[in-house]
């Protein structure tokens, strides 16, 4: 292996500089596209983060990772296309809203778990249960990118849902700003159903929120770290960014 790139040296300064220059223009192009045009970039985006791990699943024969894609996308899937509809049903939102608090809790526990075998393992604690550290550290990987992963999925996929019924239930209002119809202190302006949890009260599935306008809605948050933003990029730019410079290096001849 040596022998074989002895006296490649300069070449491969221009191909670590080639890459370097290549992640800083990647860097600035994304950025000022997010800044620019969010909602595309945002879409696009979410495509990539659907389809690379799919190949990667596939290529490596991932059956685990591949089981839990399919379920989530057929669900999710389904999700869209009720929220996507015109008319809006009424229990659309009560339907968007638990799915994606689901995926924000099961995200958020596989994370922790994921966080807390790494660092269990790092300290040693593995001993004590007699596991081999490769195979706890495995399990720590494994869930915090499970946690990771399906985090971003369900946020830009609720940030999908939430503008396409923010768009319809926007129907309420008359071109002027005017609402066209008056509600009762006790019916969600989101969904139309009867609000459950009052204003001030703790709920056990769901929280009810009063806008600066006085109209009440239920809804929970489920945009939680900006590591997610990081992961989206890790997952769906990186692969687009080495193929580009495996393409400059192939293209000069650069080995």
């Amino acid at each position: 292996m040596y022998k074989a790139h002895r006296g490649h040296e300069s070449m491969h300064v221009e191909m670590i500089l080639i890459f370097l220059c290549a992640l800083v223009i990647a860097q600035v192009v994304l950025v000022q596209w997010r800044q620019r045009h969010g909602r595309s970039y945002n879409l696009v985006t979410l495509l990539q983060m659907w389809v690379v791990p799919l190949y990667f699943t596939i290529k490596l024969y991932w059956w685990r990772f591949l089981s839990l894609w399919g379920m989530f996308s057929v669900t999710t899937s389904y999700i869209l296309f009720r929220a996507t509809r015109k008319p809006l049903s009424g229990g659309t939102p009560r339907l968007v809203y638990k799915w994606f608090l689901l995926i924000y809790k099961l995200s958020y526990a596989f994370g922790v778990v994921g966080y807390l075998a790494i660092m269990f393992t790092m300290c040693g604690f593995n001993l004590f249960f007699k596991i081999k550290a490769r195979d706890s550290m495995d399990f720590g990987i494994m869930s915090l990118f499970y946690g990771l992963y399906y985090g971003v999925m369900g946020r830009d996929c609720a940030e999908i849902c939430s503008d396409c019924m923010a768009s319809t239930i926007g129907q309420f209002y008359s071109v002027s700003g005017m609402p066209t119809r008056s509600l009762s202190d006790n019916i969600c302006a989101v969904c139309g159903q009867q609000i459950i949890v009052e204003l001030d009260e703790e709920g056990l599935i769901e929280n009810t929120y009063q806008l600066s306008c006085r109209h009440v809605w239920e809804r929970t948050h489920i945009l939680y770290g900006q590591i997610l933003d990081w992961l989206r990029y890790l997952v769906a730019w990186q692969p687009v960014v080495i193929g580009i410079v495996q393409g400059i290096n192939y293209s000069l001849g650069l080995e």
